[in-house]
């Protein structure tokens, strides 16, 4: 089989960022509450594979896939009454991840090889409710400032009323809209391969590859478990986990438009045309 030729790729111009278990550690949040509920109906805590499907699909925890296993005995709306109220309990206890401050700090004064200016923006598939729990943690609440108001998309947001959630590109193609809107006078509109995702999700990595981005996939150590040996289709956004059609959209193994690290800490600016 011949090799994918890497492209040659312009200096990154703007950064779109996934929130939860990428910049705060709600992920391992999230499962907490799961846990919480489930133990209280006697069953047993959530697995990684099941948790692995949830990942950045909107409503994903609960969704088909997390009830054809839990098989609670109580209807899908109670579980989903019990589960927000543990939410409103621990989500406020939310914590930046490692690097997520130092990445962001860097971003917003950074230029790119081209002396281009370096915007930034959030993409997440939470709603607003979770989202002002999740910032009301003061540290927290530091860390999603760095994102100017208009430029932070929420599930909820109007703008994406009849949008696809993740592994589709649209949160991440409104993302970069954002930002084109909101350019200063004389900067020339940013392409999507001058976006660059970062991600922690595998329907995330999908969604920023079927936007013709290049991605940054940032797992958690379990999640990294979960998928040994499947790296490299997870990086052509090739796992298929939520089927979408379109697969012209997706990319090639070894095509070099993504890569895995294990915590944005040390970040590699330079690979990306990016000066700090």
């Amino acid at each position: 089989m011949a090799s994918v030729k890497t492209p040659n790729f312009p200096p990154v111009r703007a950064c779109i960022f996934d929130m939860d278990g990428l910049l705060i550690n709600t992920e391992d949040i999230y499962t907490l509450c799961a846990n919480n509920v489930l133990e209280k109906y006697g069953r047993p805590h959530l697995p990684w594979p099941i948790k692995a499907q949830l990942m950045g699909v909107p409503g994903g925890s609960t969704g088909d896939a997390f009830h054809s296993w839990a098989q609670l005995p109580i209807p899908r709306e109670q579980f989903n009454k019990e589960q927000k109220e543990q939410q409103r309990i621990y989500f406020p206890e939310c914590k930046p991840l490692p690097g997520a401050h130092k990445v962001l700090r860097a971003l917003k004064v950074a230029n790119n090889t081209n002396r281009a200016k370096i915007h930034i923006a959030l993409a997440t598939s939470s709603n607003k409710i979770n989202y002002e729990l999740k910032a009301s943690s003061p540290e927290t609440k530091e860390l999603l400032a760095n994102f100017d108001d208009n430029r932070r998309i929420l599930w909820t947001d109007p703008r994406l009323e009849k949008a696809r959630g993740k592994p589709a590109p649209d949160i991440f193609l409104l993302a970069l809209q954002s930002i084109n809107d909101s350019l200063d006078e004389g900067e020339a509109p940013i392409t999507p391969e001058e976006c660059l995702v970062f991600e922690d999700s595998v329907p995330g990595v999908e969604a920023g590859r079927r936007a013709k981005m290049r991605v940054v996939w940032v797992p958690h150590q379990a999640l990294v478990a979960e998928y040994a040996g499947k790296e490299k289709l997870v990086l052509a956004g090739r796992i298929g986990l939520v089927k979408i059609g379109d697969e012209w959209q997706l990319g090639e193994i070894d095509d070099g438009w993504a890569m895995k690290l294990s915590s944005l800490e040390g970040f590699p600016y330079g690979d990306f045309g990016i000066s700090v």
